[in-house]
């Protein structure tokens, strides 16, 4: 791995995301999402049409003239299909191209129409009744909050940030302090504690997950809303929590048992986390030593992370493969279970929030 801090590095990690996947077309993907998010911070940075044109091609490679999406399913209302959902306001924004604003409108009645707790919140699946996953905070809030600001509704920007009000309470665990993975309003599954209804374990990556997902929808909403500052706090509530577990200055895999054998320091969640107080630290929703913090935790990242080839091509290393709760054999939320998922390299998901992080580092460096 990087031994000394490097400068400038996005644009460097990006071309090598380029090169190695070519146009991210294949299927309709959160993996993308990430991706892309983090090309358009890098198009803001640098002004390269290279990373935007990255965008649109792949999204026209989606996208119909008629707004349909190709490979995407409403009727399996999976949260995870919203994400990309902010490259099509992004782009209608920018062109005004009537196909990314009827695509954005198909994904918005999938939230219109998502099942949902009796509380009030998505599930996370269709396939994954009365539960709420951190994860799935990521995927929708975000495009909620901004589909429901450019449209003057009200109510949509206050269902958003319901969502992650539910999330942040629900998913807490007062005994380690750390908002676990997923909560189950019905008690049912086999994961879910009887009485709360919360996963046994604070995945890493599930709370960067909705670190983010919280910035993201603080970086859109008006201050004077009245959902603004609530949110504030539990984020600035959040990264304090998250800055006292770091393990030589980035986060483990299972957050809330440090120092068992077999947990490891994982690179998405750490880009993920690191990225969030970067975020808010910029636009001054915390306090500055936090940012600070975060400053430090980057680079920390670089060095447990980020690899460069024999050709000079950067990689992001340690980033969990995938993890989840229920649907298939073994996925019980033990800490077992989220140290024997696959460790892999040059993961899109984890590359594309270390772009976004790192696009973040740069701008408080200039």
């Amino acid at each position: 791995m990087i031994r000394e801090y490097m400068p400038h590095s996005a644009e460097a990690m990006a071309r090598s995301i380029m090169n190695r996947y070519g146009l991210l077309d294949d299927r309709w993907n959160y993996d993308y999402g990430v991706m892309w998010r983090g090309m358009e911070a890098l198009y803001a940075l640098t002004g390269d049409a290279r990373y935007l044109a990255y965008i649109r091609d792949a999204m026209d490679a989606f996208v119909g003239e008629d707004g349909g999406i190709r490979t995407y399913t409403l009727e399996s209302y999976n949260l995870d299909y919203i994400c990309n959902g902010r490259q099509l306001l992004y782009l209608h924004a920018l062109t005004g191209e009537r196909k990314y604003k009827l695509a954005a409108d198909t994904l918005r009645r999938q939230l219109r129409e998502q099942p949902r707790t009796p509380q009030g919140g998505f599930w996370h699946k269709q396939c994954y009744p009365q539960q709420m996953w951190l994860d799935g905070l990521h995927m929708a809030a975000p495009f909620y909050a901004e589909y429901a600001l450019r449209e003057g509704d009200d109510a949509g920007v206050r269902d958003a940030a319901l969502q992650l009000t539910l999330a942040f309470e629900k998913t807490f665990e007062p005994r380690t302090g750390l908002w676990h993975h997923a909560w189950d309003a019905a008690c049912a599954q086999p994961w879910a504690d009887p009485k709360t209804g919360r996963a046994p374990h604070a995945w890493g990556r599930a709370v960067g997950w909705y670190a983010l997902a919280l910035a993201d929808v603080l970086a859109l909403l008006p201050r004077e809303h009245p959902c603004f500052e609530p949110l504030r706090r539990k984020f600035e509530t959040l990264a304090a929590r998250l800055l006292e577990i770091r393990e030589d200055g980035v986060w483990m895999q299972v957050l809330d048992e440090p120092k068992r054998v077999g947990n490891y320091p994982e690179s998405s969640a750490s880009c993920l986390i690191v990225c969030a107080i970067l975020k808010a630290a910029r636009l001054g929703l915390i306090p500055a030593n936090m940012g600070e913090a975060a400053q430090e935790s980057f680079r920390a990242v670089q060095r447990h992370f980020v690899g460069r080839m024999r050709d000079g091509t950067l990689f992001l290393a340690k980033c969990c493969g995938g993890a989840g709760l229920g649907g298939r054999t073994g996925r019980d939320g033990s800490f077992d279970y989220y140290i024997s998922e696959n460790v892999v390299s040059y993961d899109l998901k984890g590359t594309g929030a270390y772009l976004q992080a790192a696009c973040e580092m740069e701008r408080l460096e200039r």
